[in-house]
This record gives C-alpha cells, sequence and structure tokens, in this order.
C-alpha cells in the first residue's frame, strides 16, 4: 500500500490539466436544467454536477462507462468490455430507477426500463447533468434515483478525428458545424470498432462439469456506428430547433451477437410569449430494436413525447414553473424464428406539472408537484419541497424532501414469460419512494469549492419475480443511506477533483446488501498544464467489497490512469491515455472480465476560431 501511495504522489506531482487555467472554472458558473429551466449550479436546490465537452476531451474516456465512474454516488458494473451491457446505479437506486434524457427525450428501453450507456459514443456529447435524488415532481416516472440528462454535440467549425488503441479500439469521427446566435447547425457521424476481449471466464461457471456453462475464450468485439445532428433558426421572438441522435451497434458475446439501433430526435419551439412569460412546445420521438437472433428475439420500443412548458417571472424573486406533459408508449417482443408477436402493447401517459421557486435574500425555496394518468395503472402524484440558506458569501445550505416512483415496464406487465416462468403481471402497482436530503456547500474563494451531502431513500412495492414460477410482483422494499464529498481546486497550472462516497444500500426485507453497489467508492483526477501546449492528468478510482449473485463477494480495487495532450499548433492536437496502469486484475460481476493494462491515442484536427 505504501508503494501505491508513493507511486500516486509521484505520479501526480509531474501531471497536468487540459487547458488554460484562465479559461477554466469551477461548476458553480456553469447553466442546468435539475428544475426544467436554466439556472447556475450554485443557486439550484438540488445536488447536480455537470461533465462538460472539455472534461470529456480531457479524460480521452473511451466511452461512458470510464467517465461516469469517476462520479460521486455513481455506481457501474459491466459484463465484459466495451459495447457488453452496462448498469448505472444513482445512489444505490437501480438502473430502472434513474431517468435519461438525450437533448429532453426519454431514451429508457420501455421493455427493459433501462438505457443502454454501452452503446451511447462520447464523441457525440456536449455536456452531461447528472441530478441526483428524486425529481419526480418535474419529470415524472423512473426519476427515484436522479436524472442524467445528456445534450449532443454542438460544433464550431469543421472537426475530424481519430484515435487506436489495445484490444483493437479503432475510433473515428468527423462533423462540421456553424453557428451565429440562435441560428446554426452542427452534422457529426463516427464508427467504432473494437476486437474486444473474452467477456466471460470460467468463474461463470458452477464447476468444471456444469453442462450450462457459457464460457468462451475467443474474443467479443463491438461496432458501432453513429450520427449527431443538430439545427436552430430564429423566427421573430421563437426558436425553431431541432436534433437528431443515432446509434447502431453489433455486440458480440459467447452465444452469438446483438444488433442495436438506438435513435431520438426533437423539434422545439421556444421563446417569449409576454414581457415576463416564456415557453417551450417540444416534439420528441425515440425508438430501440434490440435483435437476438440465436436466441430468436426481437425487442422493440417506440415513445412519441408533447410538452408544453411555461415560465412565468411574477416579480424579481419569484418564478412558476407550469406545463402539460403527454407520452404514448409501445412494446413489443417478437419471436424471429416463428415469425410471431410475443406480446405488443400501447400506453399513455397524461401530466400536468408545476413549480415555483423564490430566492428572498439569503433564503431560497422550492415547492413542485405532478400528477400522472397513466393508462396502465391509474394515477400518480409526486411532490417535493427545498429550501436553501446562505449563511454568507462562502457558505450555502439547503435541505429537500420529495416522492417519486417508477412506472412498470412493458415485460412486467405482459410478457408471457418462458414456459410460463418470469411472465409479467397486469396487475402491478408503480414503485413508490420518499427521499430526504441535507447539502451543505463552502466556497471559500473563486479556485476552491467544498460540498457534502447526507440522503436517505426508502422504496416500496418494488417489483421482484417471485413465487412458484417467479412471476412479477409488488413484494420488495428497500431503503438506501448515503453520504457524499466533493471537492474542487484550482491553483495556477494545477487542478483537483475529488470525491468520496459512502453508501448503504439494503433489501429491507432480508435485511442485505443490495447486490454490485460499494459501500466505500472514491475517485480523484489531478491536472496540471505545462504552457499552452501540454497537460497530463491523472485518475484514481476506488471501490470496496461488493456483493454479488450467489452469495460471492467481490473484492474491493483501486485503478490508475494516465492522460496526457499536446497541441501541435491552432488545429491539430495529439492526446494519450493508459488505463489501468498497474494491470490490476478484479471483476465487477462474478465471472466476466475487466480490461487490463490498456494504452490509446487520439489525432484531432479542429480549428481554432
Amino acid at each position: 500500500m505504501l508503494r501505491r501511495s508513493m507511486l500516486f504522489i509521484a505520479l501526480t506531482s509531474a501531471l497536468s490539466a487540459t487547458a488554460r487555467a484562465d479559461e477554466e472554472q469551477l461548476q458553480p458558473t456553469v447553466q442546468v436544467t435539475a428544475s426544467r429551466v436554466a439556472e447556475t449550479v450554485d443557486s439550484t436546490l438540488a445536488d447536480v454536477s455537470v461533465i462538460t465537452r472539455q472534461d470529456i476531451d480531457a479524460s480521452l474516456a473511451r466511452d461512458a462507462f470510464d467517465l461516469l465512474r469517476l462520479e460521486a454516488g455513481v455506481d457501474l458494473y459491466r459484463t465484459g468490455g466495451a459495447g457488453q451491457q452496462t448498469s448505472l446505479f444513482l445512489r444505490g437506486t437501480n438502473s430502472n430507477q434513474v431517468l435519461v434524457l438525450i437533448d429532453g427525450v426519454r431514451v429508457s428501453s420501455q421493455n427493459t426500463g433501462a438505457f443502454a450507456f454501452e452503446h451511447l459514443p462520447l464523441d457525440t456529447i456536449e455536456r452531461i447533468e447528472i441530478v441526483r435524488g428524486p425529481r419526480a415532481s418535474y419529470w415524472g416516472s423512473d426519476a427515484i434515483g436522479g436524472v442524467i440528462q445528456i445534450f449532443t454535440r454542438k460544433l464550431e467549425g469543421p472537426r475530424v478525428a481519430a484515435s487506436y488503441g489495445s484490444y483493437g479500439d479503432a475510433d473515428g469521427s468527423a462533423g462540421i458545424g456553424h453557428w451565429n446566435g440562435s441560428d446554426g447547425y452542427s452534422v457529426q457521424v463516427g464508427l467504432r470498432h473494437v476486437r474486444g476481449f473474452s467477456a466471460t471466464n470460467p468463474g461463470i461457471c458452477n464447476g468444471p462439469d456444469d453442462p450450462y456453462c457459457i464460457y468462451d475464450p475467443d474474443n467479443d468485439g463491438f461496432r458501432n456506428k453513429n450520427f449527431t445532428g443538430r439545427a436552430a433558426h430564429a423566427i421573430g421572438s421563437q426558436v425553431l430547433s431541432g436534433s437528431l441522435y443515432r446509434s447502431d451497434s453489433t455486440v458480440q458475446f459467447d452465444q452469438g451477437e446483438s444488433h442495436v439501433i438506438e435513435q431520438n430526435g426533437g423539434i422545439n419551439l421556444e421563446g417569449a410569449l409576454g414581457e415576463n412569460w416564456n415557453h417551450r412546445l417540444a416534439f420528441g420521438n425515440a425508438r430501440e430494436d434490440l435483435r437476438t437472433p440465436v436466441f430468436g428475439t426481437l425487442q422493440l420500443t417506440r415513445r412519441n413525447s408533447l410538452l408544453w412548458q411555461n415560465e412565468f417571472k411574477l416579480d424579481q424573486a419569484q418564478r412558476l414553473v407550469a406545463g402539460l406533459d403527454f407520452v404514448h408508449e409501445k412494446g413489443e417482443t417478437r419471436d424471429t424464428y416463428s415469425n410471431t408477436t410475443t406480446y405488443g402493447r400501447t400506453r399513455n401517459n397524461r401530466a400536468v406539472f408545476g413549480g415555483w421557486r423564490g430566492d428572498f435574500g439569503a433564503l431560497d425555496s422550492e415547492v413542485s408537484v405532478r400528477h400522472d394518468d397513466n393508462g396502465d395503472f391509474g394515477g400518480a402524484t409526486t411532490g417535493s419541497l427545498a429550501l436553501g440558506w446562505r449563511f454568507d458569501s462562502h457558505w450555502r445550505a439547503y435541505v429537500n424532501i420529495g416522492r417519486g416512483f417508477r412506472a412498470p415496464t412493458m415485460n412486467e406487465l405482459f410478457h408471457p414469460g418462458y414456459g410460463g416462468w418470469f411472465a409479467g403481471n397486469p396487475d402491478l402497482k408503480p414503485e413508490y419512494s420518499r427521499s430526504a436530503e441535507g447539502g451543505l456547500e463552502f466556497t471559500p474563494d473563486a479556485n476552491q469549492r467544498f460540498k457534502a451531502n447526507v440522503y436517505t431513500t426508502r422504496v416500496s412495492d418494488l417489483i421482484a419475480f417471485t413465487g412458484p414460477q417467479n412471476r412479477a410482483e409488488n413484494i420488495a422494499h428497500a431503503k438506501v443511506d448515503g453520504a457524499e464529498l466533493e471537492y474542487q481546486f484550482r491553483l495556477d497550472a494545477w487542478s483537483l477533483r475529488a470525491n468520496y462516497t459512502w453508501m448503504d444500500a439494503r433489501d429491507a426485507d432480508a435485511d442485505k446488501p443490495l447486490l454490485r453497489r460499494a459501500k466505500n467508492k472514491a475517485s480523484a483526477v489531478v491536472e496540471r498544464s505545462f504552457g499552452d501546449r501540454w497537460r497530463a492528468g491523472a485518475e484514481v478510482v476506488y471501490a470496496s467489497r461488493r456483493d454479488d449473485v450467489g452469495g460471492i463477494e467481490l473484492p474491493s480495487y483501486a485503478l490508475l490512469n494516465l492522460r496526457a495532450g499536446f497541441r501541435i499548433d491552432d488545429a491539430w492536437s495529439l492526446a494519450a491515455r493508459v488505463e489501468n496502469l498497474t494491470d490490476r486484475d478484479y471483476e465487477l460481476v462474478h465471472g466476466y472480465n475487466t480490461a487490463g493494462r490498456a494504452g490509446y491515442l487520439e489525432v484531432t484536427w479542429q480549428p481554432v476560431r
């Protein structure tokens, strides 16, 4: 341990930041939309963090897994390498209890309830907002653990990038954009091909004579094609805009491969309707096609949404947000062997919501409420209350309480199961949650920020597959208690971002830890710039022991990653990344491999404008 600590100190003392210190700013200046309207991080009454495009470029992370694992309160597991199934737990909640939006459009599958982060190309992203805690009173179903909003890229000028590294990981993208205030466009296309490594290891087998063992030591590769486009045009006081994101992936696994298409798009009209009245009219469409020939299955998700949101400025200290939200969803599963539909269902969800925010000197307050009327289970009403207090220009505290819910997925409601096993239940009720949080922020100067949060969440009517044939039922309960510490620091060419998470996530009925959630987790990113051209940095990630299926305990692990960059001139730049420098052998899921020591190199052409 001492040798590792000395190695870390030696490395971090020599490493760097990604841009000039005078160009970087701490997160309080960043605009976020936790309450559906733009506000700065230091004024919102929720726990929010932002991953900017500059953060993504600096990290040279290969995918969302490597990027999001650095965030407080976020646990991820992946069944193998690039492209393999990735699940995200936010503050201990399940992956289907986190609402994920791309450019404001819901993107989770109606069959599984989760979003496939493994297919999200980082080159398509402008920024990611992570809002921790229940936000159902603004966003509706799924926002029990929080909301992750992904905004697609907004290029200014041409850009071409290509990278290559370990496990035959080749990636490239090209795009162009031009913006003049509210008018402009941006388009980009990308490709990624990864030879990969074996997703599984012999530990997945129940002994050497297990007849159902799926272990196969061949490489499990990943291929992805993607497109991102945005455009906007001002029409008087209104701005008409549109966006389109499409990802087409092929993922290999031990028994075969899956082909996945994910696509979402939206058209928005927004602007002022009066001196103190702004609105947004938004139409969204999302789809997911998941085809697995070896299992003879095709799963389809279709979702159309229509939103009318209004913001009223009541006076200098108060604002009101109110809106109508309509969603039409379709889930379908087909047996491709017989070319028959296993099940196909549609449903509608209508909602009305409102939120009031008041800023009265040192005191901030927010109240919000929403009612959803769902075609499957009826109504669900959620609400939240938040209070904030600024002691002085350096200290701020806030508390909030809220309720959330998750609507059952189409599979949980209607899937006939497999010979009657693991069948859905049309009588299911939503899962409900109650949460409370307290936060304290200290900003001693423009170069430092400290944040501490404590929270508690109770979830009831959890859906579990149980009984003689493991049918879906509302029987389970969960309780999650946790605390998070975050620190940001910048001095001249140096910068530091660090966080620590303590979390106790338990099955409240059996009083056992929930699977694959680390009780202790920490990460740090140390960076330094050397003039205007060179930069370098180090990442450290730690997770404590976790329980896995079958009573297996996964050991703790710590990883050290390095990254560096060099700007050749005003257009060309080079970047490099080394992952798992110490070649640590560890597992995120029992029986599934993770990458060893790996290196990557990227070259980018993007003229400075």
